[in-house]
């Protein structure tokens, strides 16, 4: 993660996230490494939909691909970067562990993100399968694959 908080500070550029399975792990990771406060603006932890609604996802879009979807994580980017005026957004959705009863989702432990870039207004997104035994284990393999991803597009 460090690595990737240099290249957004060598950039001038800054992140935000709306994370959603992951609890904040990403925000946790990035914030972390010292000098972070001068690229990470903002970190939203929307565990329910309720709160996903709150700060701008769509209800319809919910509605129509479920929360489990790359529309959402689209979506939570986007508001996040919108909230936090940053460059990069991320936004993370997907069920690690047991079944929603709330929620119908085309497989455990998938997760969808979506990176966006504010410059160029161009979405990154994607549908992964989390590896781990512990929600921990899964939360750390969608970070790190997030932070791989994040890396490559700032470059």
């Amino acid at each position: 993660m460090e690595k990737l908080v240099n290249l957004l500070k060598s950039k001038n550029k800054t992140i935000s996230s709306m994370e959603s399975c992951t609890g904040g792990f990403f925000a946790s990771e990035i914030t972390n490494i010292n000098g972070s406060s001068e690229v990470f603006k903002l970190g939203l932890i929307t565990y329910s939909n309720e709160y996903k609604e709150y700060f701008g996802v769509s209800k319809q879009t919910i509605k129509e691909y479920t929360v489990y979807s790359n529309n959402v994580s689209k979506e939570m980017a986007k508001v996040s970067c919108d909230i936090a005026k940053s460059d990069f957004a991320v936004g993370i959705t997907g069920m690690i562990g047991t079944i929603d009863p709330n929620n119908k989702c085309d497989e455990i432990n998938s997760v969808y993100i979506s990176i966006y870039n504010k410059e160029n207004n161009k979405y990154y997104d994607y549908k992964i399968k989390a590896t781990g035994k512990t929600r921990f284990e899964k939360k750390k393999y969608i970070t790190n694959y997030i932070k791989e991803r994040l890396y490559e597009i700032c470059k």
